[in-house]
This record gives C-alpha cells, sequence and structure tokens, in this order.
C-alpha cells in the first residue's frame, strides 16, 4: 500500500473562523498543516498518513478579495444547499477513498455550521471537532482535577462562561454530561451553567434576542431564576 492510499487522520477546514482572524477562505491553509503536527509529534502518526484539507467555498472577507495574490475562488462563500452537497461528497469521497476508519477533525468551521456538522455526521463517520470537543475534554479533566483537591463534585459548584462560542458551548455540553455521572439530572445540571455573550446573560426572555442554534442550550431560564 503506498502512503497515499494510507491516510489514517485528515484535518479539514473550511476557512470560515480561523482562529481569532474570522474568515480566511483558502488563506485558512495553515491550520490544518499545524493541527497535523501534533499528530505527528504526541501520537506518532507519520506524516505521510496525514492529509490537511481545506475546502474552498469562497469568502466574505472583502480585503482578501480584493487581493491580487489570493489563492482562492474569488466569490462570496457558498451557503445552503449547495454547500451541503459538497460536504457530502467530500465526506463520502474520504470513506470511499480512504475507508472509514480514517479520521476527520472538523476545525475552525464557523459557528452556524460547526454545531450541525458534527451532530449530522459523528454517528456515521469516524469525526471530530476540535473546537467544541477537544478543548471541552482539556478543560473538564481539569476542573475535575480541581474537584479533586476540592473534595467536593462538579455538581456543587455553579459555573459562570464568558462567552458563547464552539468553545464555551462545547465545555458547558461536557460539563452537564459530568454532573449526570455524578448522578444530577439533566435539567439540575443545566440549571448550574450561565452563559454571557455579546449581548449579556443569555436567558430565555432577554429583550436583546440573540439566544438562538446551541445557544438554547440553556434556553429554559430566565431573569428571575
Amino acid at each position: 500500500m503506498t502512503p497515499v492510499e494510507d491516510i489514517r487522520v485528515i484535518v479539514v477546514t473550511d476557512g470560515e473562523r480561523i482562529l481569532g482572524l474570522g474568515d480566511l477562505g483558502a488563506n485558512g491553509m495553515g491550520i490544518p498543516i499545524g493541527k497535523l503536527s501534533l499528530y505527528t509529534a504526541l501520537a506518532g502518526v507519520k506524516p505521510s498518513q496525514c492529509l490537511p484539507i481545506t475546502l474552498d467555498v469562497g469568502t466574505n472577507t472583502e480585503s482578501i478579495l480584493k487581493d491580487p495574490s489570493y489563492i482562492g475562488l474569488r466569490q462570496k462563500r457558498v451557503t445552503g444547499k449547495d454547500y451541503d452537497d459538497f460536504i457530502e461528497e467530500f465526506m463520502q469521497a474520504v470513506v470511499r477513498r480512504f475507508g472509514r476508519n480514517c479520521l476527520i477533525q472538523f476545525e475552525d468551521f464557523g459557528n452556524s455550521n460547526a454545531f450541525r456538522l458534527l451532530e449530522k455526521y459523528r454517528d456515521g463517520y469516524c469525526v471530530f471537532n476540535d473546537d467544541i470537543q477537544g478543548t471541552a475534554s482539556v478543560a473538564v479533566a481539569g476542573l475535575l482535577a480541581g474537584m479533586r483537591l476540592l473534595k467536593t463534585r462538579l455538581s456543587d459548584h455553579t459555573i459562570l462562561f464568558q462567552g458563547a462560542g464552539e468553545a464555551s458551548l462545547g465545555i458547558a455540553q461536557l460539563c452537564v454530561m459530568a454532573m449526570q455521572k455524578e448522578g444530577t439530572s439533566e435539567q439540575d445540571a443545566k440549571d448550574k451553567i450561565w452563559m454571557v455573550d455579546s449581548r449579556g446573560l443569555i436567558v430565555t426572555d432577554r429583550p436583546e434576542g440573540g439566544v438562538t442554534g446551541h445557544k438554547k442550550f440553556i434556553r429554559q431560564k430566565t431573569r428571575t431564576h
């Protein structure tokens, strides 16, 4: 079997939310390359078994579109059914070419796509979202280690998140799962999670609105809770 046929890990991005830099389009290619170096350095996966991929669906960053040296598609981002069909074609192609055990790591997709793509493919493919799941596993591991020192349960604490992006929501969801393992009900666990985003404290009835998507994770709360 030649190296090109033996791909064990793919890190893929569409370049929409690269770190704190935003929508870089095809210029986000450095992220999959960098993340794959960790698989080699820390897990011993051969570089020849790692494949970085950027799915170029355009960019909404005007300065990049006007850059004469930009290597990507000079168009606004593809969205809706066309975008979903493209992702589906990619996922099927990976399995057809490298097998169902090839790990596909979603990296730096925008919030609107990251959660739903993970939910869509997690049961049928070997997929992982580092922004949602990787950050959460490290953060919750730290919290659980701290609970040992405090000699308390995670369920004994109320947790406030400053921010409600992919990382915070992923950590919050895993905190709820950890509390459930301690014997706390799902509802009681959710009641111990609070979040603040750019519009303020996230509660169902806030006049500022904006409680959509996965922020509805804590939608049952009100200001008088």
